[in-house]
């Protein structure tokens, strides 16, 4: 149905006819590919970052927070500028390789932190826009097809992207391997550069579209919902390497394998749960924060192990997976006439919620216990479950 409505878009902003069209598509996906993987990358490589920096879990894991921050920012920005989309798209990949490779040769955590601001600036506005793209690249018939590829990347970023950055990290280094991944920006950007036609902007948004939104008792409980379990997620699941090795007692050289479980889990419930919304939308948007909640709340009483963290892992892989369409979907539900304000709104909530998140476990790591920031995480989620249940439409009568 959203598609749909893109989809009636004019026809006279198209690229070329024929391969052009679905290799720019392509070209879109190993972008949000590259820049979730850079966003989420941190999360495996925490421990050896903090030792090689002197920094402890807590202060590095504001590596996630700087980036959530300027992230959540730049997305109502970016996608209210109404400079030409390829524009836009190509210089938020080029600000991300610089961002990647300072971040490699950061001396200090200082540094670091500087580098991932610089980072966040990329992820906010890239991820608004590259998703509505579809429409504008292939005929209407093909853009469930070609919306798919592109958000793919998100998916493909968590099953291959950060275990693969996390196995190259223990090999070598994390420098290395946040290294790897600025020349892997670098070189998609050329390829945005050579294969997106021109893509001026065709709609007309105003920062004070996104207030009126907000007025709608609807938007703000699926808002919210949002809010609580992707910070419930964040809290804990940016300090998972030292709760699967501390916690779990898990094998330092297991961990990228567990990482893998966990992202392969992830693309699960993303397809699994988008299948049921049509029929059972409500009862979908549930499923994700009830799974993130038992999988966290579980860890600290029945973890113990390889075996069990790596199944108690795909449970909550399963519970986050699903979140990002079932949120989607949601507000889209809500809001047809501002799909674009919404997608933003979704963006938006989602930067600031992994930034907020990352920020209160680290001070909860730091200041009382590991365990500690899975039993908030347990109670955000169930928070999140409760604001689902209480916001679903009455029976019909």
């Amino acid at each position: 149905m959203i598609v749909d409505r893109l989809a009636i878009m004019t026809e006279t902003t198209l690229a070329p006819v024929g391969v052009a069209r679905w290799t720019a598509v392509a070209a879109l996906f190993l972008g949000t590919f590259s820049l979730v993987t850079s966003e989420m990358l941190p999360v495996g490589l925490l421990t050896e970052m903090g030792a090689d920096l002197n920094a402890s879990d807590g202060v590095t894991g504001l590596v996630m927070t700087a980036c959530g921050v300027v992230g959540g920012l730049s997305a109502p920005l970016l996608v209210t500028w109404r400079a030409d989309r390829r524009l836009v798209l190509t210089g938020a990949l080029g600000v991300l390789a610089v961002a990647n490779l300072v971040a490699a040769l950061a001396p200090n955590i200082v540094v670091l932190l500087a580098a991932r601001l610089l980072a966040g600036l990329s992820f906010g506005g890239f991820w608004a826009l590259a998703a509505g793209m579809a429409v504008r690249l292939v005929p209407a018939a093909s853009v469930p097809r070609a919306t798919a590829i592109i958000l793919s990347g998100v998916s493909l970023a968590s099953v291959v992207g950060v275990p693969a950055g996390t196995l190259l990290g223990d090999a070598t280094s994390w420098r290395v391997a946040t290294g790897v991944l600025g020349v892997l920006c670098m070189a998609v950007l050329a390829v945005l550069a050579f294969v997106l036609p021109p893509l001026p902007a065709t709609q007309t948004l105003r920062l004070g579209d996104f207030p009126a939104l907000l007025a709608r008792p609807a938007v703000r409980a699926c808002l919210g919902g949002l809010a609580l379990v992707v910070v419930a997620h964040f809290a804990s699941f940016t300090y998972v390497r030292p709760v699967l090795e501390d916690i779990s007692g898990v094998d330092a050289g297991l961990v990228g394998t567990l990482l893998l479980v966990y992202g392969v889990a992830g693309v699960a419930g993303n397809f699994a749960v988008g299948a049921l919304i049509p029929r059972l939308p409500y009862g979908a948007t549930i499923l994700a924060p009830a799974l993130l909640a038992a999988a966290v709340l579980a860890i600290p009483l029945a973890g113990a192990g390889t075996g069990r963290a790596a199944l108690l892992l795909a449970v909550w892989g399963v519970g986050y997976g699903a979140v990002p369409v079932v949120f989607q979907s949601w507000i889209m539900r809500e809001a047809p006439d501002a799909t674009e304000a919404g997608s933003a709104m979704v963006v938006t909530g989602f930067q600031v919620s992994i930034a907020f998140g990352s920020l209160l476990g680290g001070r909860m790591v730091d200041g009382i216990s590991l365990t500690s920031v899975l039993w908030l995480a347990g109670v955000l989620a169930v928070a999140s479950l409760a604001l689902v249940w209480s916001s679903r439409p009455a029976p019909a009568r």
